[in-house]
Parts: C-alpha cells; structure tokens; sequence
C-alpha cells in the first residue's frame, strides 16, 4: 500500500489474477492435449497443437497482463507485466505438469515407449546413414529425457520460459508509466 497525493494506492492482487488466468490457460491446453490423445496424435505431437498452445499462453498472458492493468487505474511497469505474466505461466505450468505426470503414468502408460518408437522411425527415415551404435548412444539420451519426471520437470521449465518471453514483449506493448505527480 503506498500513499500519493494523500490517497490511499493500493497495488492489484498479482496472486488473484494468476491464479484466474492459469487455471484459464492450464484447462485451455489441457483441453487441446486431450482432443489431441482422441485423435490418436499423442506421439506425433502436431505442429498445430504447438502452434495452438502458444496462441493460448499469448492470450492468456496478454488478458491477465491486461486485467492489472485495468486494476492499477490504466498504468503498468515492465515489472509488473513480466510479474503477472510468469505468474500466470506458473500457476499454468504447475496444473499442466501435473496433468503431464498423471497422463504419462496413469492414463497412457505406453506414451514414453510410443514417442520414442516415432523417434526412432524419424530417425532411421532422417538419417539413413546413421550405424547401429549412433542410433543407440541417441535413444539412450532419449529415453533418459523422456521419463515421467523429466518431461514434468522440462514442461515447468518450458512455461516459464516462453511465459518470461511472452510477458516481455506483451508489457513492452501495454506499458504506461504513472505520471510523476501521481
């Protein structure tokens, strides 16, 4: 709470928002990730269902960013932006990374052993001329890269950074400096 001019400024609720808008953003991509296992797509991981998770974190990120921005009387800071935004991807990346750990343990058990045979497949037809120990030293790192913990940890890790990114430039487009006097 700061005091300006004799008034009473109190800051918007970070924690408020974050929580409306990742929970938002979290069953948006939840949603898409399931019609994606109907379709039978899982272990393809679509270019379009990327494409589709980002439009989502951008429009999620830019409405919290916005609605603090509505709450601080119109002004906004590179900070509270990059603040509100990450908080928005954190609470989203929890949710996710969460319904990540349940899908690839509970749900479709097999996900692992289905990505890394498309993998594999990808590899063989990209590159024909790769030897039987190349191939192996690859799906090793692979494999290690791809287990329930891991793939929680980096999907975590993944919506932080794109959430710090997407942030960045969305509060450089809605800044406005509170005047002075104010």
């Amino acid at each position: 709470m700061e005091t300006t001019n004799n008034q009473i400024y109190t800051k918007p609720s970070v924690k408020k928002i974050a929580i409306n808008y990742g929970l938002l953003l979290s069953l948006a991509i939840i949603a898409l990730s399931i019609v994606v296992y109907a379709m039978g797509l899982s272990a393809e991981q679509p270019v379009w269902q990327s494409l589709l998770n980002f439009a989502f974190t951008a429009t999620a990120i830019w409405m919290g960013i916005k609605a603090y921005k509505n709450e601080n009387g119109g002004f906004l800071s590179i900070g509270d932006a990059l603040k509100t935004g990450l908080a928005i991807s954190l609470i989203a990346g929890i949710v996710g990374s969460i319904f990540t750990y349940i899908f690839v343990t509970l749900i479709e058990p097999e996900f692992v052993a289905n990505l890394l045979e498309v993998t594999r497949e990808k590899m063989v037809t990209e590159n024909p001329n790769m030897t039987q120990d190349q191939m192996d030293t690859a799906m090793g790192i692979t494999e290690k890269m791809m287990s329930p913990f891991v793939l929680t940890a980096l999907g975590l890790i993944a919506s932080l950074f794109f959430g710090f990114i997407i942030s960045l430039i969305e509060g450089l487009i809605l800044k406005k400096d509170k005047p002075a006097h104010l």
